[in-house]
């Protein structure tokens, strides 16, 4: 975790935005003192930032480093609360097991778990999710929402909604949704969401949402049982993005979203998921664990539950399924 005279310097350095800032500003936002700042910049240098000192203007960061660590996320980030705390590591065996044994330590709200590579990361139902170093997004953040138990699930859909809107930030590509937690681009996916919950029989104590974005891979780089079915967003755009950016833009998105949400309800995110949705008025095959259901994607329920017309005419509501998009 950031010390958190560490995370007073990145947000002084933010508020002064590309100006120069004096040592002794630093030291007195910080309250520390000059000394302490020289080491702590010495320190920011070691973790790859380029920072300029001028004598009589103080310092200014110019450039920071391709590795995505906890400083470089912080400096500019636009959130209250999600995003302030960061547990970075460089390699993990997933974030959501870290995010998990976090939660049950109680930290706050918000706190996320982020990793340069993960050995065991996951999507749903336990598949694996190819997690390589220095080109994803690879995060958990824990959420601590005041909601019975059932509506959990919906927060999925608030996730894809904050990460679609990140996306087209950042990158000016416009994805699409395929419910209920993959995000995809020309029909490849770029981004899978997994929510699990920490609860007691009344109440949510904690909810982890894993996140894993292909942000700078090139095709080569997945694996032969992927390639056809994944993509990254430097494929998709022609260019590298940075990751540092589309964390920050999906932490202030996300964070809109889920104050909305808590709030409003579901109602203002489903009208946003829907606009976003790939398979909605298609033909479609939901694989549950009951059977296939084959119709058409009409829509989702005010509480986030896929509907399907089927050829007699009867809705069937679906709670958990592969979805398949009939040609």
């Amino acid at each position: 975790m950031q010390s958190e005279i560490r995370k007073n310097l990145i947000k002084a350095f933010t508020n002064a935005e590309k100006n120069y800032i004096s040592g002794q500003n630093l030291a007195d936002a910080v309250g520390c003192s000059r000394t302490a700042i020289w080491k702590h910049i010495e320190e920011l240098r070691k973790e790859g930032f380029v920072i300029e000192s001028v004598k009589k203007k103080g310092y200014k960061i110019v450039e920071v480093p391709e590795k995505v660590t906890a400083d470089e996320i912080g400096l500019g980030l636009n959130t209250e609360f999600i995003g302030r705390h960061i547990h970075h590591e460089d390699i993990v065996d997933s974030t959501q097991k870290v995010a998990h044994r976090l939660a049950s330590d109680g930290v706050i709200e918000g706190t996320v778990v982020v990793a340069e590579e993960q050995t065991l990361g996951r999507g749903r139902l336990d598949r694996k999710w190819y997690s390589p170093k220095y080109t994803g997004v690879w995060m958990s953040i824990i959420l601590r929402p005041r909601l019975p138990l059932q509506k959990a699930p919906q927060l999925t859909l608030v996730t894809a909604v904050a990460v679609v809107e990140a996306i087209e930030e950042v990158t000016g590509i416009s994805p699409q949704i395929k419910w209920p937690n993959d995000i995809l681009i020309n029909g490849k996916k770029v981004t899978g969401i997994l929510t699990e919950l920490q609860a007691d029989s009344d109440r949510i104590n904690a909810v982890i949402i894993g996140i894993g974005m292909n942000v700078n891979q090139q095709q080569a780089d997945f694996p032969e049982e992927i390639n056809h079915i994944a993509t990254s967003l430097a494929i998709e755009s022609g260019q590298t993005i940075s990751r540092a950016a589309l964390i920050q833009a999906v932490f202030a998105r996300l964070e809109k979203l889920y104050l909305t949400y808590t709030k409003n309800g579901f109602y203002p995110i489903k009208l946003l998921w829907e606009s976003y949705a790939l398979s909605i008025g298609k033909k479609i095959i939901a694989r549950t664990i009951t059977g296939d259901i084959t119709g058409k994607a009409v829509g989702i329920t005010d509480e986030g539950v896929l509907k399907i017309e089927q050829a007699d005419g009867q809705i069937s509501h679906v709670y958990s399924a592969d979805i398949f998009i009939k040609e």
